[in-house]
């Protein structure tokens, strides 16, 4: 008897995680552009609050795709595109994106990618956020306080990525699904209870 692995990549799988990839790659490009330019006003940690953007396609990609490593390759490589069109951060988005993206992805394996509703995108947002604000607080902010900046800032950027990435991710999710252009993923079959 003949099994079929429901965890296989199909062809539409890489094409559309890699299309939402392609297209934050080049949001993060804007949205880094905010982040040092008017938003540069609002002093960090506060300005933490804007963060989740940059984790929305780990979480999205998971929603879509469902299948094992969806939010790792749908951030690692928006995070990719990031740094090929030029970023402030340069070169060490190579290994922040994915450590991000594992973030969100140990949330989904936690589930045994088996449940995608709102509490576990909120979770996986949350997860990505955590992972990141701790890689900023020890490669970026080495010297600031705990107490009074590098704890603030993983909590609002915790806050943010649940938001935003989290509850963000689903909501988009949620109206392209209406739209029927995600038909062919279990996401688009089960509209009701995405």
């Amino acid at each position: 008897m003949a099994t079929t692995n429901s965890n296989r990549w199909r062809t539409i799988d890489i094409v559309i995680a890699s299309i939402v990839a392609v297209a934050f790659g080049v949001i993060f490009w804007a949205w880094n552009l905010l982040w040092n330019g008017p938003a540069d006003a609002i002093p960090l940690p506060g300005r933490a609050v804007l963060y989740g953007m940059w984790l929305v396609p780990a979480v999205l990609g998971a929603l879509i795709v469902r299948k094992p490593g969806a939010a790792f390759y749908t951030l690692t490589l928006a995070s990719l595109v990031s740094v090929a069109i030029g970023t402030s951060w340069g070169w060490t988005l190579v290994v922040q994106g994915p450590l991000e993206a594992l973030g969100a992805e140990v949330i989904f394996a936690a589930f045994a990618y088996k449940v995608y509703n709102l509490p576990v995108a909120m979770l996986a947002g949350a997860g990505a956020g955590i992972v990141a604000s701790v890689y900023d607080a020890f490669v970026w902010y080495p010297g600031y306080s705990w107490a009074t900046f590098r704890i603030p800032y993983i909590l609002i950027t915790a806050a943010s990525s649940l938001v935003v990435a989290g509850i963000g991710s689903l909501l988009l999710v949620r109206a392209l699904a209406q739209t029927g252009v995600l038909d062919r993923f279990p996401a688009g079959r089960s509209r009701a209870l995405v």
